[in-house]
């Protein structure tokens, strides 16, 4: 598993990756699409929808759930991938080049990690696993 560094990461398992201080990439972590499985559907917000950090955003169906991704980040919509409408699937075959959704006018943020302490969350999260 991988955790680009030039990325942040939140507790659910989502990463960020700023453009600068008011916009930023949003999509889910390796580990995320590690556990999920096979991702067959996503549900992704209008562009110009409002987030709200914190709350469910978008939806990731695979083959074992359905599973809600929330917004690290307050703003708006400002583009959606439309590839992963089609190709889900892209999800599994690259976490962090089959980003979300980008959220301009940022405005609020949750705690965010760096790659180093998303790696020991994720260590502390299988222990409790096992």
């Amino acid at each position: 598993m991988e955790f680009p560094k030039e990325l942040k990461y939140t507790k659910s398992h989502e990463w960020v990756k700023f453009s600068d201080d008011t916009t930023a990439q949003v999509g889910i972590t390796d580990y995320a699409q590690q556990e999920l499985g096979g991702i067959v559907f996503v549900n992704l917000p209008e562009e110009g929808d409002e987030l709200t950090a914190g709350t469910s955003f978008a939806e990731v169906e695979s083959v074992k759930a359905v599973s809600d991704i929330y917004a690290p980040v307050s703003g708006t919509v400002s583009q959606i991938n439309e590839e992963l409408l089609d190709s889900p699937e892209m999800i599994n075959e690259g976490a962090y080049e089959a980003w979300f959704v980008t959220v301009s006018d940022i405005s609020d943020r949750e705690e965010m990690l760096s790659a180093e302490e998303y790696a020991a969350f994720v260590e502390e999260e299988k222990a409790k696993e096992e």
